[in-house]
């Protein structure tokens, strides 16, 4: 009975310490069991952590990896990141956490000094550094309609004009397509077709519809796009598909038919490649059949020049030698130089094919031609027996989908 008495008065002597600290209790008997004092001892505070993403001494850090720094049993004052004079943007998000606001640079070191306080409100200042990753090569990127001519943002195309975007150096292609965004509307699907290491083109399983919108983003800029190269910066682009031309132009029957939208607007007495072919001066094989299938307008000249030599044809003495200057209205279809262009001393359009290769028209219709066609429309070549290459131009239209590209 005592020993549990006694439990229990110290157990009480605790509780009461703060009113009764130094006082005597008796026990039956009229012995005194004393009681220490107890004292108003606070817990500790905890210390401030800080977690700081990248983790100091990082390197090799991708610039577009955000800067965060949150606090842990405390709260976040300020937090200034610099590299060398510059700072770096941030905001408080709404958990308390600090984020960068923008993107960062390749090859710089980046020192990150946050101050935080702690439940009592003590301030504490924590530092640490990293480093971006410093690319031995990056890529540019452009958007080109063709190989002769960029593709201009805002601008309106021919239904057959595919997206083409162009690295400046060689990359992986399946890096550099994940990085490329193609949204279109109507939406339609796509597929990429490498030129080479450097260039890929994308198209839908159709011409495109008229008035469809293109827009493409290739969001490159911190991206390991090959073994030692990155993406220079993200570059976007948009264009608009106009109407829907078609052109028709038969190797048989001598004629050139144009469809705006489906309906037939103009009909066109032709004369196409003559046929057979020579030798060039380096033992090349020249054609002289137009080429058949799909081709996509590349450009057109008011006035151009046309000469043999330009294929490998340069002998004077060579009876399919010609320099034929100041050819008006030509409006061309592939890098290899044919072209539908006025061709007023050919007397056999709508009867005959004279010409090297190209589509020779009247002075009328081809002026008709260059004032109404676009980069990208279509010339349709039925009935050659020499087939467009898809490297001569933008023989994109020449493979089946199913076979087209990735």
């Amino acid at each position: 009975m005592i020993q549990r008495r006694k439990v229990i008065i110290g157990t009480l002597g605790v509780a009461a310490a703060a009113t009764a600290a130094g006082c005597t209790s008796r026990d039956d008997k009229g012995g005194t069991d004393w009681v220490e004092p107890v004292a108003n001892i606070e817990p500790p505070v905890a210390p401030v952590k800080l977690n700081v993403t990248p983790v100091s001494g990082t390197k090799d850090v991708s610039p577009v990896t955000p800067i965060t720094v949150a606090a842990e049993e405390g709260t976040l004052q300020s937090v200034t990141v610099t590299v060398g004079k510059a700072k770096v943007e941030g905001a408080l998000q709404a958990d308390g956490t600090w984020k960068s606001t923008e993107d960062l640079d390749y090859g710089k070191t980046y020192k990150v000094v946050a101050t935080a306080a702690d439940s009592k409100g003590v301030t504490s200042e924590h530092t640490s550094s990293f480093a971006t990753v410093n690319p031995k090569n990056v890529a540019k990127i452009t958007f080109q309609a063709n190989a002769m001519a960029s593709l201009k943002t805002g601008q309106t195309y021919g239904v057959g004009q595919p997206v083409i975007v162009a690295f400046s150096r060689a990359v992986n292609k399946a890096a550099a397509e994940k990085a490329i965004e193609i949204t279109t509307s109507p939406s339609v699907d796509g597929k990429f077709y490498w030129k080479d290491d450097k260039t890929v083109h994308w198209r839908p399983a159709k011409y495109w519809a008229a008035g469809t919108r293109i827009k493409v983003k290739v969001n490159a800029f911190g991206v390991k796009l090959g073994k030692t190269v990155y993406g220079a910066k993200n570059a976007s682009t948009n264009f608009e598909i106009g109407r829907q031309l078609i052109a028709i132009s038969d190797n048989r029957t001598h004629m050139t038919k144009v469809y705006i939208n489906g309906k037939l607007v103009r009909s066109m007495k032709s004369s196409l490649g003559k046929g057979g072919g020579t030798t060039g001066a380096n033992g090349e094989r020249i054609n002289y059949w137009t080429t058949g299938g799909p081709h996509v307008v590349l450009g057109r000249l008011r006035t151009h020049t046309m000469t043999s030599a330009s294929y490998g044809v340069s002998d004077p003495k060579d009876p399919n030698y010609y320099v034929s200057e100041d050819i008006e209205y030509c409006t061309r279809i592939t890098y290899s130089g044919e072209y539908l262009h006025a061709a007023p001393w050919n007397g056999s359009l709508g009867r005959a094919n004279l010409s090297h290769g190209c589509i020779n028209l009247s002075t009328a219709d081809a002026k008709w031609v260059y004032e109404n066609f676009l980069i990208g429309d279509i010339v349709d070549v039925k009935n050659s027996p020499r087939e467009l290459a898809i490297w001569n131009g933008l023989g994109d239209w020449t493979v089946p989908f199913d076979k087209y590209g990735r």
